[in-house]
């Protein structure tokens, strides 16, 4: 059995549930369409559905077979990692980009980015730092840390439209996974300018670590959020032992 084969089939219906094709209390298509439509075996197909069913995408349903249970309403995606881009295109809310800051660093610069990113002092580190406006209002500042050996031609014009498009639709690389963490602080006085007046200064901070399919991390992500507007919803599954 190829293990990348069953983490593609994952990541292919994954991303159909999200993008809608199938919706929240409809069925996937049986194993054996699921066996046909990607020529793998049964068991390579079992494995991929297990992955959905682990990470809230589905439920197995006795004599209804995988029932979809993803609700795309969610304010925020924290299971599944997707692009800024990718969740605007399946809300209603446009927002508008504005690049702050496009810079090289070195690693050492930023020691916490050069100790999650496993990097040598002199190593070359992208900073990106992105408004998100809506209706005049700035509701999340983003700030990347990016390989910059991996990503040389990074522009202000990539920066304002999608760098995961970039990254895997023309360099040909494979995301694949993102360890979260979510916390609470104070705004600094340079978030505070950009933010604009707020209240409470506290901005929901979601911090990440991205690694591509090699498990190699190349992206170090501070997402920061007004704490007035931030919603974190998530889905827990009880392991039984069974």
């Amino acid at each position: 059995m190829n293990i990348n084969k069953y983490n593609q089939i994952y990541q292919v219906l994954s991303g159909e549930i999200i993008e809608g094709v199938y919706q929240n209390q409809e069925n996937l298509p049986s194993e054996h369409a699921l066996v046909e439509r990607f020529s793998v075996s049964r068991e390579t197909v079992r494995k991929a559905l297990n992955m959905l069913r682990e990470n809230g995408f589905i439920q197995k349903v006795k004599g209804k077979g995988s029932v979809v249970i993803y609700d795309h309403t969610m304010d925020f995606t924290v299971s599944h990692l997707t692009s800024f881009k990718e969740i605007q295109e399946m809300k209603s809310i446009r927002y508008e980009t504005n690049v702050v800051e496009l810079a090289v660093y070195d690693a050492e610069d930023v020691p916490k980015v050069q100790k999650a990113l496993g990097l040598y002092p002199k190593d070359k580190i992208w900073k990106l730092v992105r408004q998100r406006i809506h209706d005049s209002k700035t509701h999340i500042i983003d700030t990347d840390f990016f390989l910059h050996e991996l990503m040389p031609g990074l522009n202000e014009e990539v920066a304002k439209q999608s760098t995961y498009q970039y990254i895997e639709e023309r360099l040909g690389l494979s995301i694949a996974y993102a360890y979260k963490e979510i916390t609470f602080e104070p705004m600094t006085a340079a978030e505070l300018d950009l933010f604009g007046p707020v209240t409470p200064q506290y901005a929901a901070t979601v911090k990440s670590v991205v690694y591509l399919n090699e498990a190699k991390p190349f992206q170090y992500n501070v997402s920061k959020h007004l704490a007035s507007e931030f919603k974190f919803t998530d889905f827990s599954r009880r392991f039984t032992g069974e």
